[in-house]
C-alpha cells in the first residue's frame, strides 16, 4: 500500500520528537523509510527536539535500516498521530470500517432529531470562576479516589504553530490530587502546574494504570468522547439532550465544541470499539457529526478550569441524560417503527387470545423457551433424546404428557454415528416402537458449528417449512456468543433463541451445564453456569442434581430385582412351583433363590446367577436425580426423583428416594458416615472407579477419528491438560504414549 497519499509527512506534526524514546524515535524513522519517505522528511521532523538532535545522526540510522521479515510501517505513525490529535481530513462511514458487529443497523429508526430540528440550548459560563472547583467536581464525578488520572497542562508548537500536548503526567491518583487541592487551598498551579493560556489543558476521561498514557494502559473502560464542531454550540448542546445520551460530564473546550464524556461501561476493549461506534453512528444519523479521531479510550479531552485563548474551558453540567449505557440503548433500540403500537386491556378484555397449547403437560407451552440445565453427569443429552422420542411419538416424558408432532434436534456435541446409535438405543430401552421416525429430524454440526448468533438464521431458513413444533440445542456451550458471565451479552445470546420461536412458531429448548462447585444449597435457577440471564430467560428452567444413594438402597434395588429375574424363571421354567409358592417368599431374595436353587435345572440355575450378576453390576452403576423446575406459565411442580438406568431416566414412582439428600446438603458429620459399614478404603475404591468410568465415556465422546489428544478430553471435561494427565496415570483402562490416548486393550 502506498502510504504517501495519507500524508504521514503531515501527521508527524502531531508527534512530539522530544517525548519519545530512543526506540520510539527509531520507529518513526523505519516506518518512513518503509513507506518510500526521503530521510529529509525524519531529519527535519528529528530537529524538532534541539536538545537531542545531532546533525548527521538521522542519515547514519536510515542507511542501517535494510528490511525485516515483519516490518516497521506507516501504521506506526498513523497511530501515533490519531492518539495525539490528528483526524483525517475525509471520513465516511463505509469506509472507516466502522461495522457495528451486533447486527444492529443504524437507520432512519434511529433518528430522534436533527440539528434543524433540535431546540437550541445555550450554555451559561460560571458566575464565580474557580479553576479548583471546577477541575475538584470533574474528578469526583468522573474518578473513584484511587483511579489514577493522566493529564496534560504543557505543550509544544509544530511548524504550523498549532500547540499540541506534551506525555504529561500520570503517577498520580483522584485522590491524591483532590487531596493536594484542598493541601494547597485550592490552588491549581502548585497541584498541575502551569498552563499555557493560548493552548488551554487537557486530561484523560478514562482511568489509567498509572504507568503511560496509551490505550494499553486504560485501567477500565468507562467512558467515550463526543465531540463536534460541525455545528453551533447551541445546536450541540440540543441535540445532546434530545438524544439524552448518558453524559457524566460536559465541559465547554473554549472553542467551537462541547467535550461530552459519555457512559459507554464496556467490559474490555473490543467492547469498548462497538459501543463506541454504536454511539457515533447514532449520533451522526441525529445531526451531531462526530469526530471519529476521539475514538481511542486514552484520548485526551478539554480540562475544566483552565483558560485557551481567553476563553474559559469549564463544566457545563454533570450527570444529565440517561443514567447508564444499558438504559441509553434500551432507549434508542425502542425508537423503531417495527414495535407493535399499545393495547388497551379494555379491548382485549372481551375478545381474549387463546393461549398457545401445552408442549408437555404442566411445564412448557408451544412456542417457549426451556433450558434443562445439570452436571456433567446427569445424563442430559440422553434425557433430550428421551424428549425427542416421546414428541415424536406422542408419550409421556419423566411422567409429563407431551404434544405429537415434528421435532428437530440439533447435535453440537457427538460424532454422527453415536448420537444415531443413542437415539436407537433410547428407543430399545424406552420400549417404544419406532412409529414415528420421520417426526424427528437431527442435524448433526459437531466440528462446523458457529456462534448462535450466527447459526440461529441458519437454523429458520432451513427449517421454516418442515412444520416443527420443538427444536432441541444440545449443549449451548458449543454455540454461546460472548462472555457467559456479562448479562448484556448472554442477553444477546438468549435473544437468538426467542428469534427461533417467533420465526418458526416453535418451542426452544437447551442445554446447559451447573457452574462449578457446591449446588445443593443453591436455588434451582441459580445454578446453571454463567450470568442469571440464563435461569431467568426461559419460560421453564428444569435442573437436575444428584442424590446421595446409600449402600441399603442399592442393595434394596438389587434385591428387588433378584426377586423380579427368579419369579421370571420360574414362570417359565417350573410355573406349578411358581403356584405353590407363597407371595412372601417371592419378594424374599435369599427365599427365591432357594427355590431356584431346588427347582430349576442346573443349567438354568448357572444362567439364573450370571444374569443376576449382571443385573447387581448394572444397578451398582446407577445414579440418582432429583429434577426441581422454575415455571412461567404453570405452578411450581413438586419436585421428581429420578433413576438414571443408562441409557434412560425413570421415574421413582414407588418413593425410594423421597427422603434422599444431594451430597451438598450432607452435614459434615454425615458425609463421613453416609456409606455406614463401608471402609474409607472402599470409599476411595468407588470415587476412582467413578473418575475412570468418566474419562472412558469422555474418550468415546471425543473419540472421533480415532486420535484423541489431552487437550480434546480437557475441553470436553472443562478441566486442565494437567488434571487429565494426573488421572490418565491412575487409569487402568486409557493410556497416553506419544501425545495420543488409546484404550490400553489396543495396544
Amino acid at each position: 500500500m502506498d502510504y504517501k497519499n495519507d500524508n504521514l509527512d503531515e501527521m508527524l506534526d502531531y508527534i512530539n520528537p522530544s517525548v519519545l524514546d530512543y526506540q520510539e524515535w527509531l520507529n518513526i524513522g523505519m516506518a518512513l523509510k518503509d513507506a518510500g519517505y526521503d530521510v529529509s522528511v525524519w531529519d527535519n521532523w528529528s530537529a524538532l527536539d534541539s536538545a537531542r538532535y545531532h546533525n548527521g545522526e538521522c542519515e547514519k540510522k536510515w542507511r542501517s535500516f535494510n528490511g525485516s521479515n515483519n516490518p516497521v510501517t506507516a501504521g506506526t505513525i498513523v497511530k501515533m498521530a490519531l492518539e495525539n490529535g490528528y483526524s483525517p481530513r475525509k471520513y465516511s462511514v463505509s469506509n472507516h470500517g466502522s461495522a457495528l458487529d451486533w447486527n444492529d443497523y443504524i437507520g432512519e429508526d434511529y433518528v430522534v432529531t436533527s440539528a434543524e430540528q433540535a431546540a437550541e440550548l445555550p450554555i451559561r459560563e460560571p458566575d464565580d470562576w474557580n479553576p479548583a472547583q471546577q477541575i475538584t467536581k470533574y474528578l469526583e464525578t468522573l474518578f473513584e479516589a484511587d483511579d489514577y488520572v493522566s493529564y496534560v497542562t504543557e505543550c509544544w508548537q509544530n511548524s504550523d504553530g498549532k500547540y499540541l500536548p506534551t506525555a504529561g503526567s500520570s503517577s498520580r491518583t483522584a485522590g491524591q490530587l483532590l487531596a493536594e487541592l484542598q493541601k494547597y487551598q485550592g490552588d491549581f498551579s502548585s497541584v498541575f502546574g502551569d498552563t499555557n493560556p493560548e493552548s488551554g489543558a487537557w486530561i484523560r476521561f478514562n482511568p489509567m494504570d498509572g504507568k503511560g498514557s496509551k490505550n494499553e494502559n486504560v485501567a477500565e473502560f468507562r467512558y467515550a468522547l463526543v465531540e463536534s464542531d460541525k455545528i453551533s454550540i447551541e445546536q450541540q448542546n440540543g441535540i445532546m439532550h434530545e438524544l439524552q445520551l448518558p453524559i457524566a460530564a460536559l465541559v465547554y473546550s473554549g472553542s467551537k465544541s462541547l467535550h461530552a464524556i459519555v457512559r459507554v461501561d464496556a467490559g474490555n476493549y473490543d467492547e469498548y470499539r462497538k459501543r463506541v461506534d454504536f454511539l457515533y453512528n447514532v449520533c451522526d444519523k441525529n445531526g451531531l457529526e462526530v469526530d471519529r479521531s476521539n475514538k481511542n479510550p486514552s484520548r485526551l479531552s478539554r480540562m475544566p478550569g483552565v483558560i485557551r485563548k481567553g476563553k474559559k474551558q469549564f463544566l457545563v453540567e454533570t450527570n444529565t441524560g440517561f443514567s447508564s449505557w444499558a438504559e441509553w440503548k434500551d432507549y434508542v433500540d425502542s425508537i423503531t417503527d417495527d414495535l407493535p403500537e399499545f393495547e388497551s386491556m379494555a379491548v382485549a378484555w372481551e375478545n381474549m387470545p387463546d393461549l398457545a397449547p401445552s408442549l408437555i403437560e404442566n411445564v412448557l407451552r408451544q412456542g417457549h423457551k426451556m433450558l434443562l440445565a445439570g452436571s456433567s453427569k446427569a445424563g442430559k443429552s440422553y434425557a433430550l433424546i428421551e424428549m425427542c422420542i416421546a414428541i415424536a411419538e406422542g408419550r409421556k416424558w419423566l411422567g409429563w404428557q407431551c404434544a405429537k408432532g415434528k421435532i428437530l434436534y440439533v447435535n453440537l456435541e457427538l460424532d454422527r454415528a453415536s448420537c444415531l446409535h443413542r437415539f436407537q438405543d433410547v428407543y430399545y430401552a424406552m420400549n417404544i416402537p419406532p412409529l414415528n421416525l420421520n417426526s424427528i429430524d437431527i442435524w448433526n454440526l459437531r466440528g462446523v458449528t458457529e456462534p448462535m448468533d450466527k447459526l440461529a438464521p441458519k437454523l429458520i431458513r432451513r427449517a421454516r417449512k418442515k412444520n416443527y413444533i420443538a427444536v432441541i440445542i444440545d449443549p449451548i456451550y458449543k454455540v454461546i456468543t460472548g462472555d457467559e458471565n456479562s448479562a448484556d451479552q448472554m442477553a444477546h445470546f438468549c435473544n437468538q433463541f426467542d428469534k427461533v420461536c417467533t420465526q418458526l412458531g416453535c418451542a426452544a429448548i437447551y442445554c446447559h451445564h451447573h457452574s462449578k462447585g457446591s449446588q445443593g444449597n443453591k436455588r434451582s435457577m441459580d445454578r446453571a453456569s454463567g450470568s442469571g440471564v440464563f435461569a431467568r430467560d426461559p419460560d421453564a428452567l428444569l435442573d437436575m442434581t444428584e442424590l446421595d444413594l446409600t449402600p441399603e438402597i442399592i442393595k434394596q434395588m438389587q434385591n428387588q430385582e433378584t426377586c423380579k429375574i427368579c419369579t421370571e424363571y420360574l414362570k417359565r421354567c417350573c410355573p406349578s412351583v411358581l403356584e405353590d409358592t407363597s407371595q412372601d417368599d417371592l419378594l424374599s431374595c435369599t427365599a427365591s433363590l432357594k427355590i431356584c436353587y431346588d427347582n430349576l435345572p442346573r443349567e438354568e440355575y448357572e444362567t439364573l446367577k450370571k444374569n443376576i450378576e449382571s443385573s447387581d453390576r448394572h444397578i451398582s452403576q446407577m445414579t440418582a436425580w432429583r429434577l426441581e423446575g422454575t415455571l412461567r406459565e404453570f405452578p411450581k411442580f413438586f419436585p421428581k426423583n429420578l433413576w438414571f438406568k443408562y441409557p434412560i431416566h425413570e421415574e421413582d414412582t414407588i418413593g425410594v428416594l423421597k427422603d434422599l439428600q444431594t451430597d451438598d446438603k450432607l452435614q459434615p458429620n454425615q458425609r463421613g458416615a453416609k456409606y455406614g459399614h463401608i471402609t474409607q478404603q472402599k470409599q476411595a475404591k468407588a470415587k476412582a472407579a467413578e473418575k475412570d468410568a468418566e474419562l472412558l465415556n469422555t474418550f468415546d465422546i471425543v473419540n472421533v477419528d480415532g486420535n484423541v489428544t489431552v487437550q480434546d478430553m480437557a475441553e470436553f471435561l472443562g478441566v486442565s491438560r494437567d488434571t487429565v494427565e494426573r488421572r490418565l496415570k491412575k487409569c487402568s483402562n486409557l493410556k497416553l504414549k506419544n501425545g495420543k490416548i488409546t484404550r490400553a486393550e489396543s495396544e
